[in-house]
């Protein structure tokens, strides 16, 4: 039985998917202005998990995620540039350009994580009919308005809006300190933006109301709708977006159905540094290229995500993630050492399956992985490694192909010598100095083995 965590009802629930073994899930994907970070990344691993379980309990999964390449506007309030078209003139490139190399280089960080890629990616810009047609909708039942610079929605008319982030009513109307400008409540958002300059933006578009932009969440309903039907099973995003986005999505989408959008909402909690969130806007914020440029292996920050549960902030520091970069060697050896090719072991296997159906316990299911290698008695070990693997993505059984030069070979055996003779000040050099060439000495009961990075 897996249950999941539901941010619309804040408890643990059993999952039942609107059509037997069949399950539609809709992810929010990236704004491509820049690189995403290793927390958002967190994010994507996260809903990796999450569809590497549904298969593994033998669901049949269509998963649609979005590229946002147009309408999120710096700040998140309707009111500012958008993203893309500040980053193209910051780099004097087109807005097409800047939104097409950041969706490349994504989706080669997904690659390298060893993230499933979506049955559907769907971009904005190829959607823009799809979302003028849903304003159409909610224009003709009475939930928009017009101002000097867009159509908004009337959260106001919206009963229960809110709901998904548990919102009171009182935070609905205009407070004192609130930029209002011409918004009847302060939580109306816009759906589409005029060009304040039409001919100006490189990204615009005619529409019954003016020549303009699609606001930021409306894409989402659209697209979501069109590959997966008006009420489908599941939607994920990162933490910070159920508290704005997922619920304007929530109501425009209701609105304009008059049915329930989505079953079950799964957020992820921040990735944070020691100065606080990690976040792009601070400036405070490490890329995937930063890790592989230290030498450490895009599956080891991938490990290191697996040892927090998704609904915790995970501390992100170097030294945690070479400890993790470590454990995660140690682990591949002990498997490539396993030999026992038996009929699956049950009762690790049960053991594991209670843990990643428990909402997704990847720690859980770590610790069940670890005492099946260390379990000298227990045998099937690598059927069942197998087929955890197709859950945690590590490819644990992969061979490491690449052979250390006969340079890294001497610097090991001097660092051998040296750690005999007790002198471990030049061990650690030594040790460190093979790192920076891209290897790793792991130490053993007899001698040392070399593992590429």
């Amino acid at each position: 039985m897996l249950k999941l965590y539901n941010t619309l009802t804040r408890k643990k629930e059993e999952f039942k998917p609107i059509k037997d073994k069949k399950v539609g899930m809709y992810s929010c994907g990236p704004t491509v202005y820049n690189y995403a970070h290793i927390g958002n990344l967190r994010s994507f691993i996260l809903v990796d998990l999450l569809k590497r379980v549904l298969k593994y309990n033998n669901y049949k999964v269509k998963h649609i995620m979005n590229i946002t390449d147009v309408g999120h506007l710096i700040g998140d309030t309707d009111t500012g540039e958008d993203k893309i078209e500040a980053e193209a003139k910051k780099e004097k490139k087109s807005a097409w350009q800047i939104a097409e190399f950041y969706t490349q280089v994504f989706k080669e960080d997904l690659q390298n994580l060893n993230i499933l890629s979506p049955d559907i990616w769907c971009k904005a810009t190829k959607h823009i009919g799809e979302q003028i047609e849903l304003i159409k909708k909610l224009d003709k039942k009475g939930y928009t308005y017009k101002t000097s610079d867009g159509i908004y929605f009337n959260t106001g008319k919206f009963k229960n809006y809110g709901k998904l982030a548990k919102l009171k009513k009182q935070d609905l109307q205009a407070g004192k300190r609130i930029a209002m400008g011409e918004k009847k409540h302060k939580t109306d958002f816009a759906l589409w933006k005029f060009s304040q300059h039409p001919g100006k933006r490189q990204q615009e578009w005619d529409s019954p109301w003016g020549i303009g932009f699609p606001g930021w969440h409306i894409e989402c309903s659209a697209m979501s709708m069109k590959y997966l039907g008006e009420h489908f099973d599941i939607h994920t995003g990162g933490e910070d977006l159920s508290q704005i986005h997922h619920n304007n999505e929530i109501a425009q989408s209701e609105a304009a159905t008059g049915k329930k959008f989505v079953n079950y909402w799964i957020h992820g909690a921040f990735l944070v540094m020691k100065k606080g969130k990690m976040a792009k806007s601070k400036g405070n914020f490490i890329i995937l290229q930063d890790v592989i440029k230290k030498k450490i292996h895009p599956l080891s920050y991938r490990y290191l995500t697996l040892q927090t549960h998704y609904h915790k902030q995970l501390l992100f520091s170097w030294e945690n993630l070479e400890n993790a970069q470590n454990a995660y060697r140690r682990l591949k050896r002990l498997v490539h050492e396993t030999k026992d090719d038996k009929k699956i072991n049950s009762k690790y296997e049960a053991k594991f399956l209670f843990e990643i159906n428990n909402d997704l316990d990847m720690p859980g299911a770590l610790k069940i992985l670890w005492e099946l290698v260390r379990d000298k008695k227990a045998n099937g070990k690598i059927q069942a490694i197998k087929k955890f693997d197709k859950v945690l993505g590590l490819n644990l059984l992969e061979e490491e192909k690449e052979k250390p030069s006969k340079e890294i070979v001497e610097l090991a055996e001097q660092r051998e010598k040296a750690r005999r003779e007790t002198n471990f000040e030049l061990a650690d050099k030594l040790r460190e100095d093979i790192r920076k060439r891209g290897w790793q000495v792991e130490d053993a009961a007899k001698g040392y083995k070399l593992v590429k990075i």
